[in-house]
């Protein structure tokens, strides 16, 4: 059963997106009204009250987006973690400094609700791997600039 937990990321949450492994899935509407979903694996937190995310700028998540502003964040991982985030998202930076092809958003947090159940719980979460040194190197560079992002917004 769902359990409303606020409007700030809790601290297991917060935790696992500084981690820089967490998978979670990006749900959007496009505007024709058709639902989509997209993994995404470059979040970082901004403090407590916003996420940021790197997103190629072509994405069908990230044109529904830029036009829709609201969003649903789902994540789960090891240590029952299950989250679903409402928010609402902005550019914040187009393109990235780091790939012109990459823009950054930030999504401020409506509503978190904890999507833990009292039959099974979250055992371990989705795993990538890079596909080249060139991909991981393009990804450490996102979340650095994520991370220096959330310190100046």
């Amino acid at each position: 059963m769902a359990k409303q937990v606020g409007i700030k990321l809790p601290d297991d949450l917060v935790a696992a997106l500084k981690t820089g492994t967490l998978v979670g899935v990006l749900a959007t509407n496009s505007e024709k009204g058709l639902p989509h979903t997209t993994p995404i694996q470059c979040w970082y937190p901004k403090g407590t009250e916003s996420i940021l995310v790197s997103i190629h700028k072509d994405h069908q998540g990230y044109v529904n987006m830029v036009w829709q502003k609201k969003v649903m964040l789902c994540f789960m991982d090891a240590g029952n973690l299950a989250y679903s985030v409402l928010g609402r998202a902005g550019v914040v930076r187009a393109p990235s400094n780091v790939h012109p092809l990459m823009n950054v958003v930030r999504i401020d947090i409506i509503e978190i609700k904890s999507d833990r159940s009292v039959l099974t719980r979250v055992d371990s979460g989705v795993r990538t791997s890079f596909t080249s040194p060139e991909a991981q190197e393009l990804y450490n560079a996102l979340i650095g600039e994520l991370q220096e992002l959330a310190k100046v917004l």
